[in-house]
């Protein structure tokens, strides 16, 4: 007898071990067009992408590279052409309702909340909807208030709160039924420096000590950086890259420098552009700032180039590579980046 409750608690840890392994987010071979196909648009082209449990992902892109519309297949909002989607190992096509049950999302530009509903109203609500008794998750309702800086305003009809505010009440609310998975589209949109960090913050509480998955696309760098255990970079509706941030930065080898002076002008500009890569130009009533990538002999090229042009330097110094940088390779300035301005910053 002993040794069959024995075996029954093996199995019973085994299964659990075994769930824990099942990965949140299964996509396989997803594809969606828009419009004919001598007129259309393949906005997703075959993309596969696996996100584990507990972690969180970053979805990163220029406009018109099928972020919004691969997760819109996904949430079944948008049907897609091909391709197949498991949540936490089920199918989507074994039963929409109990595969999302245990999803929810923030998408941008939607109106996630009920704006004549104070904020905790709002949070009863989605959990009431999402099959969760609000009285049970009281607490957990409490903690987003707080940690989310909206304990204040719990009271308060969303109408009368500002635009960061009613962005973190859909935030708030996203999470008030404990889904497991949740998709986040520009999360930060809107928010305060301190706001935004304590939504980092949050999320990669609920993270590590909650088990919450997040699948976020967002144009901010430095929110990815600091939240994503992965990124998914996607251009021309193609995964073209999938690795961790850190990864990612390693795998670039520009060196790049950026350089102050007041005697560049528009003909020292132009050679150095048909020279060099320029990255990026910036010009004030103190002089112009260049970024440029120069490592190795081409940086003994570059200040040859400038002595020889009779640049006066104020400043030289190295740039290390950013996430920054690195999409902007991958994506070869796709979405508007566009080329370097001359009359602002752009790196």
């Amino acid at each position: 007898m002993a040794g069959l409750d024995s075996s029954s608690q093996d199995d019973g840890d085994s299964t659990r071990s075994d769930a824990k392994r099942v990965p949140a987010l299964v996509v396989e071979g997803m594809s969606k067009q828009f419009g004919t196909d001598t007129d259309g648009v393949m906005a997703v082209d075959d993309v596969s992408v696996t996100v584990d449990r507990g972690s969180v992902v970053g979805l990163l892109g220029p406009n018109g590279a099928g972020k919004t519309t691969l997760i819109k297949c996904i949430l079944g909002i948008v049907v897609p052409d091909a391709g197949t989607v498991e949540v936490f190992g089920t199918d989507i096509g074994d039963g929409r309702r109990a595969v999302y049950a245990n999803v929810d999302a923030m998408l941008e530009g939607a109106r996630n909340d009920y704006w004549r509903l104070t904020v905790r109203e709002n949070l009863r609500y989605f959990a009431t909807i999402s099959g969760v008794d609000p009285d049970s998750v009281s607490t957990r309702h409490d903690r987003l208030l707080d940690r989310l800086g909206l304990t204040d305003k719990a009271e308060t009809p969303v109408r009368d709160l500002s635009r960061g505010m009613k962005q973190k009440v859909s935030l708030a609310s996203v999470l008030a039924g404990g889904a497991e998975l949740v998709f986040l589209d520009e999360p930060t949109l809107g928010l305060d420096v301190e706001s935004s960090r304590t939504l980092r913050q949050e999320l990669r509480r609920l993270a590590g000590e909650d088990g919450l998955t997040v699948v976020l696309s967002s144009h901010d760098m430095s929110v990815i950086e600091d939240v994503c255990d992965r990124v998914v970079v996607m251009a021309d509706g193609q995964v073209v890259a999938d690795d961790t941030v850190a990864a990612l930065v390693a795998r670039t080898d520009r060196d790049i420098v950026r350089i102050t002076s007041p005697s560049i002008d528009d003909g020292v500009l132009a050679s150095l552009r048909e020279a060099f890569d320029v990255l990026g130009v910036a010009r004030d009533a103190d002089g112009t700032r260049l970024e440029v990538v120069a490592g190795g002999d081409e940086l003994y090229d570059l200040m040859a180039h400038l002595r020889d042009a009779g640049v006066t330097l104020e400043h030289v110094r190295t740039v290390e590579p950013d996430l920054e940088d690195v999409f902007v390779e991958l994506t070869d300035d796709a979405g508007g980046l566009g080329e370097p301005a001359e009359d602002g910053w752009s790196p």
